[in-house]
């Protein structure tokens, strides 16, 4: 016959009584886990004991006892445990090497001999399943009915503690997570440059939007020497990996210049160095070039970057210039060619703007495209770098209504007035 609770014995119901105003109590999962072993083990006098949380993700159950390493998992459905969570049942089983559905391999892990399991399913608000608590070897035999009914009773106060601790550690892991990224996105700010250049006769303009919370583009524009250094990266695609390829490449280059390194040593250096740091399928475009504002001469090297913008204020047309090399990092170099250069009259305008505002699409899949990009330029002919950066912005969110931004937004302007 069935036990009912009339026969549950008043130790056992204070101990779940005691147990329940603890876990009221605000405790990290860990110690949690303790307090519910423990409960556990003294209401059913069991030798020993785990829980097991559901990993939903997975779809597979934990054990979490911290002697253990590593973690024993179990998939859901598979032998006692993982039938007790799939059924939602309790499973008492009194000889366990008998029952086809008993794993050794624990026994094994552990160095432990079992004798008899009872297994009872922890489930949670909404029905959710939470795991199972298993009790081992109860002192003076087999666990019986009014075991089977106390077990039930502690794991129903157990599974909504558990619930409620994870959803918390979640929330704080969330919390956390924010934190860092929010970190992340300052650090990835603070490398690009805070001001324009100040240089006789020029005017700079530049603009970065990432597609996520951190960008695979990066760009400076920085005065050393007698010459503006003008860099755009852009890593294959976007989020914290790309940042960091980025930011590497950016911080390798600054140094190298720094130490007074030409144009070509410090790309040929670069990028194979990037060869080596890179995983195969990985790799960045860069333009990495000078402006000379005595000589009016931009001169660059361009590993997959473009196409390159100069507007001519002569005729007010732009002309595309293509790159002048395969993307930074895929292969070794032992040289290149001499770097490309372009001569800036007065009114002339050199852009450096990533893929992410050429392929920019609208709802219909229609992409930005140079020529948009072109009548931008045109018809803000007299205007700041500023204000012909905000012009090209909108223009392209205009364009896009509303459509999703799938690429980083990178824009580097150069006028010589």
């Amino acid at each position: 016959m069935k036990a009912n609770i009339n026969q549950l014995p008043n130790e056992g119901l204070m101990r779940i009584l005691e147990l329940t105003r603890k876990l009221s109590a605000p405790f990290n999962l860990p110690t949690m886990l303790a307090e519910i072993l423990q409960a556990g083990l003294d209401i059913m006098k069991a030798d020993s004991g785990s829980v097991w949380l559901h990993n939903e993700n997975r779809d597979v159950l934990e054990m979490h006892l911290p002697e253990v390493h590593p973690m024993i998992t179990v998939k859901t459905g598979e032998g006692l445990v993982g039938e007790c969570l799939a059924t939602n049942k309790v499973i008492n089983v009194r000889d366990c090497y008998t029952d086809p559905r008993f794993n050794p391999d624990v026994d094994k892990r552990t160095g432990y001999k079992t004798e008899s399991i009872l297994s009872i399913p922890l489930i949670g608000f909404e029905q959710n399943l939470v795991g199972v608590l298993q009790m081992l070897n109860k002192s003076g035999g087999p666990f019986d009915d009014i075991d089977e009914l106390l077990a039930l009773s502690l794991a129903a106060q157990s599974a909504v503690a558990l619930q409620r601790a994870q959803m918390t550690e979640t929330l704080i892991a969330k919390e956390r997570l924010d934190e860092e990224i929010e970190l992340a996105r300052e650090i990835q700010f603070a490398t690009l440059p805070g001001e324009m250049p100040v240089v006789p006769g020029y005017d700079f303009g530049s603009g970065f939007i990432p597609a996520e919370y951190t960008g695979g583009d990066l760009f400076d524009l920085v005065t050393l020497g007698d010459e503006v250094f003008i860099l755009m990266g852009d890593a294959t695609g976007h989020g914290f990996g790309p940042a960091l390829s980025a930011t590497q490449m950016h911080a390798m280059l600054r140094v190298a210049f720094r130490v007074g390194a030409s144009l070509d040593q410090a790309y040929i250096h670069v990028n194979n160095q990037l060869n080596q740091d890179l995983p195969d399928n990985k790799f960045l475009t860069a333009f990495v070039g000078f402006l000379n504002w005595q000589t009016h001469i931009v001169r660059y090297h361009s590993g997959g970057q473009g196409p390159l913008l100069h507007f001519c204020a002569e005729n007010l047309e732009c002309s595309f210039h293509p790159p002048t090399s395969f993307p930074v990092g895929i292969l070794d170099i032992d040289a290149v060619d001499a770097p490309t250069e372009i001569k800036l009259a007065h009114g002339d305008i050199f852009a450096v703007i990533s893929d992410g505002v050429y392929e920019y699409h609208n709802k219909e899949g229609e992409q930005f495209g140079e020529d948009r990009v072109a009548q931008i330029f045109k018809e803000c002919t007299g205007s700041s770098m500023d204000e012909l950066k905000n012009r090209l912005l909108d223009a392209v969110f205009a364009f896009g209504e509303g459509a999703e931004q799938l690429d980083d937004i990178t824009i580097v302007l150069v006028h010589r007035k």
